[in-house]
């Protein structure tokens, strides 16, 4: 068996959903290394044009798709515009996300809604038309970035633990009916990572120090880590593999 082939992505298609920055750019930048054609989404044309062009200078090959991830006829006229003009979506990894914060009882509808339409059903509406197309195929990945608080829920972010507890709930159900049809669909958990969005939060000694009790690493992750995983789940590597989240936190969720 030559191993390194399991994990090469030559020749395939990868749509990352919230790409234009942050750990969707990264994934997408290690889904490219690996071989894959990437189509970096956003709601930034700009900010995605940067992005494409970074990829391209290191000799990646990267397109752009804008498209609201909440719109569900813009998400299917893009699927179909991606498929016509660029190829079959190989990989889907439904990356676009946002937490917005509210305490209960006084927790706003609008931004109750807000945070499940970007985190659950904007990711329902593009798994649903990227499977649309790979059902005829018989083939295909779908890669969900859940979080730790799929598990477990910090005060104030209660709409965001449920649209990712949900998403974790999609995952499997996207995985049962589409098995059949050589699908396989997993999901990404990280923990608390350093990046550009949580400066603030990294800098902040007390809950700089609050992560880094948690996790039994003792750190925070660094972005590139999240790349493995999502190599192997967009491979062949895990063609056995379906309806699971790996947590990649650390140890935070081993730990009491």
């Amino acid at each position: 068996m030559d191993t390194q082939r399991l994990f090469d992505l030559t020749g395939k298609r990868a749509l990352v959903t919230g790409s234009s920055r942050g750990l969707g750019l990264t994934l997408a930048r290690g889904l490219a290394g690996a071989g894959a054609a990437v189509v970096l989404n956003g709601r930034s044309v700009d900010a995605l044009e940067r992005a494409a062009a970074a990829l391209r200078s290191d000799g990646l090959t990267a397109h752009t798709a804008w498209f609201d991830v909440t719109d569900e006829d813009a998400v299917e006229a893009a699927v179909a515009r991606i498929e016509e003009e660029i190829g079959p979506i190989d990989i889907l990894l439904n990356n676009a996300g946002i937490i917005l914060r509210g305490a209960f009882p006084d927790h706003d509808t609008e931004t109750w809604q807000r945070v499940l339409d970007v985190n659950l059903n904007g990711a329902m509406y593009v798994a649903r038309a990227a499977a649309r197309r790979m059902v005829p195929r018989r083939r295909g990945k779908i890669i969900n970035t859940c979080s730790l608080q799929s598990e477990r829920v910090r005060g104030t972010c209660g709409a965001y633990a449920v649209s990712k507890t949900g998403l974790k709930a999609l995952t499997r159900a996207l995985a049962v009916d589409l098995g059949p049809y050589n699908i396989q669909v997993n999901a990404i958990g990280p923990g608390y990572f350093a990046t550009e969005l949580t400066k603030d939060l990294k800098g902040n000694p007390e809950f700089d120090r609050w992560v880094r009790s948690k996790a039994p690493a003792g750190r925070w992750g660094e972005p590139d880590e999240l790349v493995g995983p999502a190599v192997f789940l967009a491979s062949d590597a895990s063609s056995f593999v379906t309806g699971q989240v790996i947590y990649v936190d650390g140890g935070w969720l081993a730990a009491m």
